[in-house]
């Protein structure tokens, strides 16, 4: 394999752009030309699946509704376990997510969390200097050389003794890194942050007492799960590592994902630790898998509760179907974070994050996620009352009986040109942050990232594309809509100052978000779009 650092043959890796300070560390001819064979090997496999996306997805256009499978269910009624989990996973009580920047790898690791995942997905803005200097903060994590001195506070940084565990969240599958093309095409995000991350460090990571652990987001089936597994296999035996090593722990993020739960499970077996319920995420699915179908718009967001109607169900049917294979079922995140200056208000919020906290235990969850150190005491004590053992493995959720059609049952509630506006403020304040390189975005009292904004928009698209009617009566039209994302704009421009919106990037998010609401089909992400924009 030749490898290329810049302008070199199409048979080798070719990097486009400015390369960040202490770059030639990452990108070395070796890593390179490990993350070549596993593009080589896996590319056109990752396309493949794509496409079989795409088609599934325009028979759910066609008026197919997501369900089991029929040819997979000998898998699910089969009497098998997935492999070991490792010790420094057993305890996964309260964990921490973030950015891949160095003062947050720091500070969620010093957080008093048991895990923390570093998000190379919907916390961080794909820039090449983000991409590549989150490499290099994880590998000085791992050569004990992460403690650096802010230039800016002079306030010193450093790891403590004791530390959360390290999980790794690659891109997903549908996400490209266009500044590394190879045989010209780009290569893909997933195979590029896993190959990089594993080949600089499974072997300190392992030395440590941990291991190559990865956090797998966006998956919509089990044969993507196996396209996981290959990737795996073929990693361990290039850099010569025992069987079943490398560890996963898969985010059921997509509609069509939450019925193939015993498959992607099976399929990652020798692999996987558990499952998580990335609600958020989830929720975009949910709107944009079932799209063509009138019957499924939704209320406000903040009537899309966890307790309730197809998240309650998805959420217990992962309970049970994750300890019934030995495997954990992790929480969704609690995205509030601190109110300063007005202690009601941080209170109401913390109160929030406790209940919803108490109830994920209480159903049988093994641990959770928070976006902010602060709430890692809150998450930590209801977890510690209410799970005393380390993981809730033994609470088998025999009482859940859960079929299609409790996957499928909308929320009650109401819509309202309130959550219309603030779903409109939100998606361009975030656009706005990702494009100028910030991809976890303080908004409104909550610590948002993509989902967030994916939501935003495909709430707005789906109301407006079946003309549906609000809580005072009107009607979601495309002249209330451009009449309402005008006005938000504006407001936005108030809320952080003319010269911060004018220097900035919003009237880009703007135009953007408008654009994808107004099209007449339904974009599959928005950040595919926003990605040509981030130069």
């Amino acid at each position: 394999m030749s490898v290329a650092v810049s302008g070199g043959s199409s048979s080798g890796i070719v990097i486009a752009g400015p390369l960040p300070e202490r770059a030639d560390e990452i990108l070395t001819p070796e890593a390179l030309a490990f993350v070549a064979h596993l593009e080589h090997a896996f590319g056109r496999r990752r396309r493949d699946l794509l496409s079989l996306r795409k088609a599934r997805q325009a028979r759910f256009d066609a008026g197919e509704l997501p369900d089991f499978l029929k040819e997979t269910a000998a898998i699910r009624a089969g009497n098998w376990k997935v492999a070991p989990i490792p010790a420094d996973l057993l305890d996964r009580r309260v964990e921490i997510t973030g950015p891949v920047d160095r003062k947050m790898i720091v500070n969620a690791l010093n957080s008093g969390a048991k895990v923390f995942m570093a998000d190379f997905e919907d916390a961080s803005s794909p820039t090449f200097a983000n991409m590549v200097n989150g490499q290099i903060n994880l590998r000085d994590r791992w050569q004990n050389r992460i403690d650096f001195v802010d230039p800016g506070t002079l306030k010193s940084y450093a790891l403590n003794d004791q530390v959360a565990s390290l999980i790794v969240r690659p891109r997903g599958w549908h996400l490209d890194e266009a500044h590394a093309t190879l045989d010209g095409q780009p290569v893909s995000g997933a195979l590029w942050d896993f190959g990089l991350y594993v080949f600089h460090n499974a072997r300190a990571a392992i030395a440590a007492g941990s291991g190559p652990y990865f956090y797998l987001p966006k998956l919509e089936s089990c044969l993507e799960a196996r396209l996981w597994n290959d990737v795996f296999v073929e990693a361990q035996n290039l850099l010569s590592l025992p069987v079943c090593t490398i560890k996963a722990t898969v985010l059921i993020e997509t509609l069509p994902a939450a019925f193939e739960m015993d498959e992607i499970l099976y399929e990652l077996r020798d692999h996987i630790v558990g499952l998580n319920c990335g609600r958020w995420d989830y929720i975009f699915s949910f709107i944009k898998t079932l799209r063509a179908h009138k019957a499924y718009v939704l209320p406000d967001r903040s009537q899309v509760i966890m307790g309730k109607w197809f998240l309650k169900a998805y959420s217990d049917l992962l309970i049970k179907t994750c300890h019934h294979r030995g495997a954990f079922a992790m929480g969704g995140m609690a995205a509030q974070i601190p109110i300063k200056g007005n202690p009601e208000k941080n209170a109401a919020a913390f109160a929030k994050v406790e209940a919803d906290k108490m109830r994920e235990a209480a159903a049988g969850h093994d641990g959770t996620w928070v976006a902010h150190p602060d709430l890692v005491p809150v998450a930590m004590a209801v977890f510690n009352e209410l799970m005393p053992t380390p993981n809730q493995l033994d609470k088998a959720r025999d009482d859940v009986v859960v079929g299609r059609d409790d996957l499928l049952t909308i929320h009650e509630g109401s819509r309202s040109e309130v959550g219309l506006r603030e779903n409109i403020r939100v998606g361009i304040r975030y656009i706005a942050a990702w494009l100028e390189g910030r991809g976890a975005v303080p908004i409104y009292d909550l610590m948002e990232d993509a989902a967030t904004a994916e939501i935003s928009r495909t709430q707005i698209w789906q109301w407006l594309h079946y003309g549906a009617s609000l809580d005072d009566g009107s009607i979601v039209t495309q002249a209330l809509v451009e009449k309402a994302i005008a006005e938000e704009a504006a407001r936005v421009r108030e809320e952080v100052g003319p010269a911060v919106f004018d220097g900035g990037r919003y009237r880009e998010a703007t135009n953007l978000f408008k654009k994808l609401i107004l099209e007449k089909e339904l974009a599959a992400f928005l950040t595919l779009s926003a990605y040509r924009l981030l130069g």
